[in-house]
């Protein structure tokens, strides 16, 4: 398995070997934060209400940019936006670091998502970080790489979360808020290892146009109505679905903390094992998703982790409610990079800029108003709520994806009696 897996990812391009490294190492620095930046708003006095509207900030003015950088990147190419990225993260990280103004903290949060648990993506650059690395990779093996891209991701994130029980620790002589200042020098320093990383790609002048969905005979008005009918709908149900997330995975180590008086140790170690066992799960997703098709493996998951989401606030302990949340976190991001790949796959090679970017916004938009939401219920005393509400949403994302995108599942082809070697992470590793 080990072997299959180093053989696969030596068969994968430069551009797609580095871009997933990248995200690997920004994972764990956003592992950290997604821990320990509510904890350090809280050390501020900042009260689960103004901790919800800055996350909704971040996720709104998120949203405004990736429209504009996915549309951008189709016609201007990708590297340059993450490079954009990377130096603006480094300057915006190293300002905060240097002057904890409040106006620096909102600032910097609102344009660069800090504190939301992205997984590794590049904030509202992460339209055309997904473009580049969509067509780096051959179609036959996205969904597969896109999984094990997931899964390396949530390892990051694992990391990062245990990181975030140990950086405290390490500020000697500081008090407070300034417990939480290590966590933003590792975020600084991952940005600039990446702004190196990606500097030095190659890429190539315009992507090839390749669509699942047409036919090669196909006239070209009707293949890009059916993309922009198969990009609509698919937005309109991944508004449910954020809308959803949003209300309580941002506030998650606010609420732990509230609702059970433990710290960033104890729940940096819940949420470090969460993304390591959540990375494991996304490599059986990929296997699952050959078998059964990226709709069904994407929906039979979070369907299990409704009944779970609900019973998380019930719990009488944390250690309950823990075991609940990790189940719950494993087959519901789990499904992550079969969305990735069936959202990439919608539209032709020089469209997917604009379709990363609407599966941004779709994401963004309600995901910002889901945190002013959820910590408005918090503040009003509700520990209860913003689950419930979260469960109903994701009840209703999983039966609409079911019915109205799965028309658009890709076809799989046949599989081999014998596979060439160049395909191990596609074929074994994920």
């Amino acid at each position: 398995m080990r072997h299959d897996l180093w053989r696969g990812w030596r068969s994968l391009s430069l551009v797609a070997r580095r871009l997933m490294a990248a995200r690997f190492l920004r994972s764990v620095a956003q592992g950290a934060l997604a821990v320990d930046f509510t904890l350090y708003l809280r050390a501020r006095h900042w009260s689960a209400p103004e901790i919800g509207l800055l996350l909704m900030a971040g996720g709104l003015s998120g949203a405004l940019l990736s429209m504009v950088v996915g549309v951008a990147s189709d016609r201007m190419g990708r590297r340059s936006f993450l490079l954009i990225y990377e130096i603006g993260l480094i300057i915006g990280t190293g300002a905060l670091i240097g002057n904890g103004a409040a106006w620096v903290l909102a600032a910097t949060a609102a344009i660069f998502g800090l504190g939301r648990g992205a997984n590794g993506n590049s904030g509202p650059f992460a339209p055309a970080e997904q473009a580049w690395l969509a067509t780096a990779v051959p179609e036959r093996r996205r969904g597969k790489v896109f999984s094990f891209n997931a899964g390396l991701q949530f390892w990051g994130m694992g990391i990062g979360s245990l990181l975030a029980g140990v950086l405290p620790k390490l500020a000697l002589g500081l008090q407070g808020d300034g417990v939480y200042l290590p966590v933003f020098g590792l975020n600084l320093l991952v940005a600039v290892i990446n702004l190196f990383q990606i500097a030095g790609l190659p890429e190539p002048r315009s992507a090839a146009p390749e669509s699942a969905l047409a036919h090669p005979s196909a006239d070209d008005d009707r293949v890009y109505h059916r993309e922009n009918r198969a990009m609509t709908r698919l937005v309109l149900v991944n508004a449910v679905n954020s809308l959803g997330i949003g209300l309580i995975a941002p506030l998650l180590p606010f609420w732990f903390n509230l609702r059970f008086g433990v710290g960033p140790g104890m729940i940096g170690s819940v949420f470090g094992l969460t993304f390591f066992l959540t990375g494991l799960f996304s490599l059986m997703m990929g296997k699952l998703a050959d078998h059964v098709g990226l709709v069904r493996s994407i929906v039979w998951p979070r369907l299990l982790g409704v009944g779970m989401l609900v019973a998380i606030p019930f719990m009488p302990n944390f250690t309950d409610a823990a075991i609940l949340y990790v189940a719950r976190s494993m087959v519901n991001r789990g499904s992550l990079g079969a969305r990735q790949a069936f959202s990439m796959g919608l539209v032709r090679g020089h469209r997917r800029g604009l379709a990363s970017s609407l599966n941004a916004v779709s994401w963004n938009v309600p995901a910002a108003i889901g945190p002013a939401l959820g910590g408005w219920l918090i503040g009003l005393g509700s520990l209860t709520w913003p689950f419930v509400l979260a469960a109903g949403f994701q009840l209703a994302y999983s039966i609409l994806f079911l019915t109205v995108m799965a028309g658009y599942e890709p076809q799989r082809e046949p599989r081999p009696t014998t596979e060439p070697n160049a395909g191990s992470v596609g074929r074994h590793g994920s």
